[in-house]
């Protein structure tokens, strides 16, 4: 009994010996971890997401793809009804014929006012050759009358012919006016037919992108997700229809404590593992820190100039920029919960 007593009394000691050095060894080893990392584990993986929106209405006449399948950038997903909007370009075509039409009698219009312009221009020099010539058959019978060489008779005539001619110099003198300014009112209307061929031609360009929106193609290369339309839907202008997940967009967001954030730089190294596949490794760097706490950017902030305050540790995302394996790659998914641990080194 003795000795089984001394040998409780040995293993004792020793059992807890062995305990306290493991104790010993995990806290060092522990200690060694966090003072040159800082972990968090709400994190999660993030990416860029495209949404893909009608920008005309109508009715869907094709699909070109399935849910969750890879697209590439330009390719047509959707197909809209385009007959109302063929219809339009053939109206916005047709006015820019009228309107061109319209230039046409225009400059017609000058070309005859031209012409009699010229001719209006030529009767007034005929009118100033007869009234000069008026004007000295007036002078001389004037003098002539004086002394009683010509009958008064023939001076009346004479007076007469050159009171007809100033009127006839005058009317011809309006005349040639007015055709000039109808040579500048049909510039005008020429002026004017031009720009409505310009508008037509506005008119035209816009119908032909309202019909080129009825194609709806991929804004960028990715996979399509949250299908939201179907074969003859109607859809409005503005309506969402599905989303697509870009590739090599894949990043992290990592929301560190405010406390957390004294020790972490941009371009450290981070080693991201994900829920999912725990034993994959991902090698990272941290890229930016957000201007404002995840709690700030909410939809309903907190107000703390209000009620009872209460002091919580703020989170502030943290972008990752991660250079996973390309066959992790194609499994990464934004949504995905991972763990972060920024070296601090």
């Amino acid at each position: 009994m003795t000795t089984e007593k001394k040998k409780k009394n040995i293993v004792v000691p020793i059992i807890l010996g062995v305990l306290l050095v493991i104790g010993v060894i995990f806290g060092i080893t522990e200690w060694n971890y966090y003072s040159k990392h800082v972990d968090t584990d709400d994190a999660q993986i993030d990416g860029d997401i495209s949404p893909v929106v009608a920008r005309v209405g109508g009715y869907v006449k094709d699909i070109n793809f399935e849910e969750n399948t890879h697209v590439t950038e330009g390719q047509v997903l959707v197909k809209l009804d385009d007959n109302d909007y063929k219809v339009k370009l053939e109206q916005a075509q047709s006015g820019q014929k009228g309107a061109t039409a319209g230039v046409g009698v225009a400059q017609s219009q000058i070309i005859a006012t031209e012409a009699n312009t010229s001719t209006a221009k030529a009767n007034v020099a005929a009118a100033r050759v007869k009234l000069n010539l008026a004007q000295k058959d007036y002078d001389r019978y004037a003098n002539l009358v004086k002394d009683g060489s010509i009958t008064q008779q023939a001076f009346d005539q004479a007076k007469a012919s050159k009171e007809s001619a100033q009127a006839a110099y005058q009317a011809a003198t309006d005349q040639y006016n007015a055709a000039v300014k109808q040579v500048g009112t049909t510039q005008s209307q020429l002026a004017v037919s031009s720009n409505v061929i310009s508008q037509r031609q506005s008119d035209i360009d816009f119908a032909k992108l309202q019909l080129s929106y009825t194609d709806i193609k991929a804004p960028a290369t990715g996979i399509v997700s949250k299908k939201n339309v179907q074969k003859g839907q109607l859809v409005q202008a503005g309506q969402s229809l599905f989303s697509i997940v870009n590739d090599g967009s894949i990043y992290v967001t990592a929301n560190f404590k405010e406390t957390q954030l004294e020790k972490i730089r941009e371009g450290s190294k981070v080693e991201i593992e994900v829920d999912a596949y725990p034993d994959q490794k991902i090698q990272g760097e941290v890229y930016n820190f957000s201007p404002i706490t995840g709690a700030k950017g909410s939809l309903l902030p907190p107000d703390n100039a209000t009620g009872n305050f209460v002091k919580v540790v703020q989170r502030v995302p943290v972008k990752i920029k991660i250079h996973p394996s390309k066959e992790l790659l194609a499994k990464l998914r934004p949504g995905m919960s991972v763990k972060a641990s920024v070296s601090t080194k």
